[in-house]
């Protein structure tokens, strides 16, 4: 990486999105809510005041810098406004879903030692459960947005902590991803060579607000340019997407692969002017050739792939600069230096063609901080001068990356990193449950879910259901078996370790 890659000494994300917005188009909407209860927006210089005032509502509690804020909040303008108020005001944002349990809720507080917790009015926290944090309420962020604010944002280095951001690990409990404030200044290349993005840019997305792709491609990078951000916070039906392309005339569309098809499935494409948007972007998911083909095929638009992580965002992608090609997510944008190292032995770059690792260097400056009290999952991650999070790729002779699965066991819901030792250990307290297996099950060519595979104690009667109902109540929904199979025995190794790469196969021999 070159010098000119890197922010400077001192840098504060929060700064960098919405001060020179403020100074060059106050006037200019940033953002767009629209839902069943109408629309809101906010110019650029509403959204500075608002995160300024929060910035100084936060530390006029008294909080350190550095102090972790956990938001636990519904898709709303506030959850934006807080999540860059704590950036502005030197502490950490801990974005979370609403879908968590209050268990899941309990865990990620305790474990990231939280100093307050941002409540939306959707999303209830009992006082029992806060152990002597803070607690605000959408009054009290009400009253700080109107109140006094911040004179400027906090004076942070680029390497000072930003974010934490909770993703499953390879143990039954996520992991914290450490983020610094330099991060959101690593994402510069993805907007001329994924996004193709400027500042004249409408930037539609499809997630909800704690995902980080939502808080990066749809909130963080159309602002860091001056472009406006707009997002859907009603009823998740996927036929809406094409007329709020149309009514508010987004350039760009952003989602994950299953919901462009549910799109073209449901949606009345015909009936709408899509003629303001340039193209789509997709990531969180692999998009199948039939799929890019059909949409392309029914809309005239492009639709550009990325490949990321928690722990670096997107790095590899196809895009404007980056032509498309078919069941590939595209080649590292200019700029990375990505490498496909060997599964075990010195980690030397691969040549093209072998499979391995894959592997991006260290001084990448969107590359977390680190994880979270975990020091030897971090280990496990570090190879030499390179970080290898798990996935297996090969890289062609032109560059192109293909994507070979993961070497470990994580599994992909709709976008989300699960780890099978979390839904593993809830199941196994269920009374009836003797042993479980969890793993992707494939259900369609082009479509996977989780599936639980567990052995019954005796007498114990085979309710599948039940067993759904018991994960439901613990575990978000996301991260809930979409399939229960039953068998008689687990496949196991030599050593007594589940082969869950078996699971699928015997149960289709049951």
């Amino acid at each position: 990486m070159t010098d000119s890659t890197r922010p400077p000494e001192r840098f504060n994300a929060a700064r960098y999105c919405l001060a020179e917005n403020t100074r060059l188009r106050p006037d200019k909407t940033a953002l767009v809510m629209v839902g069943d209860a109408g629309t809101e927006s906010l110019t650029f210089a509403e959204a500075d005041r608002a995160v300024r005032g929060i910035a100084a509502g936060l530390l006029g509690l008294g909080l350190e810098p550095g102090a972790r804020v956990m938001i636990r909040m519904g898709n709303e303008a506030d959850y934006v406004l807080v999540y860059f108020g704590a950036l502005a005001a030197g502490l950490v944002a801990l974005p979370s879903s609403p879908l968590l349990t209050p268990g899941e809720a309990g865990f990620l507080m305790e474990n990231s030692g939280a100093a307050l917790v941002v409540a939306g009015a959707d999303c209830p926290v009992d006082a029992g459960s806060l152990g002597g944090r803070l607690l605000l309420d959408a009054g009290s962020i009400a009253a700080m947005k109107a109140g006094p604010p911040l004179p400027d944002y906090a004076d942070t280095g680029a390497d000072d902590p930003a974010t934490l951001v909770y993703t499953s690990g390879t143990t039954s409990r996520p992991k914290g991803v450490l983020h610094a404030h330099r991060a959101v200044y690593g994402r510069r290349p993805m907007h001329p060579h994924w996004l193709g993005l400027t500042e004249s840019d409408v930037m539609l997305h499809a997630g909800t607000m704690n995902w980080t792709y939502t808080l990066g491609v749809g909130i963080t990078d159309p602002w860091a340019v001056g472009a406006t951000t707009v997002l859907y916070n009603g009823p998740r039906d996927p036929a809406i997407w094409p007329g709020l392309i149309a009514r508010h005339r987004a350039t760009l569309f952003a989602a994950v692969p299953s919901l462009y098809r549910q799109i073209l499935k449901y949606a009345d494409l015909a009936a709408c002017d899509l003629s303001s948007l340039r193209h789509g972007v997709t990531a969180g998911e692999a998009l199948p050739p039939d799929l890019l083909d059909a949409w392309e095929r029914a809309t005239g638009k492009p639709l550009y792939e990325a490949l990321g992580m928690s722990e670096i965002s997107t790095y590899v992608s196809s895009g404007p600069t980056i032509p498309v090609r078919p069941g590939s997510p595209g080649r590292p944008q200019p700029g990375r230096r990505v490498a496909i190292l060997p599964v075990e032995g010195e980690p030397v770059p691969l040549p093209a063609g072998e499979t391995g690792l894959l592997a991006i260097h260290r001084s990448e400056p969107g590359l977390m901080l680190g994880y979270w009290n975990r020091p030897e999952e971090e280990a496990a991650v570090l190879r030499g001068e390179w970080f290898a999070g798990g996935d297996l790729a090969r890289l062609d002779p032109d560059g192109y990356l293909w994507f070979e699965g993961r070497n470990d066991d994580l599994m992909n819901a709709m976008g989300y990193r699960v780890s099978p030792n979390e839904v593993e250990g809830v199941l196994a307290e269920h009374p009836d449950v003797a042993e479980v297996g969890v793993a992707e099950l494939a259900v369609r060519a082009d479509v996977r879910v989780i599936g639980a595979f567990v052995v019954l104690n005796a007498d114990a009667a085979a309710d599948a259901e039940a067993l759904l109902a018991w994960c439901r109540a613990r575990l978000a929904a996301y991260k809930c078996p979409r399939e229960i199979r039953f068998l008689e025995t687990l496949p196991r190794t030599a050593n007594g370790k589940v082969q869950r790469k078996r699971l699928a196969e015997a149960a289709a021999g049951v």
